[in-house]
């Protein structure tokens, strides 16, 4: 079963239950739920969502690759699909393609998301899409694999990285506060 509006809210109301002073920086998001956006899908250009992958190992070190298409060094993620059920799925579904680190080898921290971030993805005209909001629910997962097989369609090479280089305060905080 796919992911749903009900879905999309219950996670978004667990995560603001924790950090409700984020509400202001979720208004999109909420407006979208209230006014039935099709969320899930990715043609819904105001704003649609993902789902991120924030992946630690032993040592603390979060994982990076570089994004074929942005051309830039992202945490694992992307678009949902119809055989997802949850946002959770999502991103561990997202986390095994472009990285080939099999699923028995992750553990998510939390059936929560570590972090919301909405940002705009720029136009893409070999797409057809223009300019759009990605509301990226991320989740926290830990493993002690190596990278494996990277998706070479979206992603040309992934390395780990320390927290500190993390430009997001607010995330960097949270992971050095869920690894402690």
């Amino acid at each position: 079963m796919a992911i749903t509006a009900d879905h999309i809210r219950a996670t978004l109301t667990a995560y603001l239950d924790i950090h409700a002073e984020e509400k202001p920086d979720l208004a999109l998001l909420l407006d979208l739920l209230d006014t039935g956006a099709g969320l899930t899908s990715r043609k819904e250009f105001r704003g649609h969502a993902t789902a991120g992958a924030i992946l630690t190992d032993a040592d603390g070190r979060v994982l990076h690759i570089y994004h074929r298409a942005l051309d830039t060094w992202l945490m694992p993620g992307g678009h949902l699909e119809t055989q997802d059920e949850t946002l959770l799925d999502a991103a561990l579904r997202e986390l095994t393609e472009e990285t080939g680190i099999p699923v028995n080898a992750v553990t998510p921290a939390d059936d929560k998301p570590i972090h919301i971030d909405v940002h705009p993805i720029p136009a893409n005209d070999a797409k057809g899409e223009p300019e759009h909001q990605h509301i990226d629910f991320r989740f926290l997962f830990h493993t002690a694999a190596d990278i494996g097989q990277l998706q070479t369609e979206e992603v040309t090479d992934a390395t780990w990285r320390n927290i500190d280089i993390l430009s997001d305060p607010t995330l960097r905080q949270r992971i050095a506060a869920a690894l402690r």
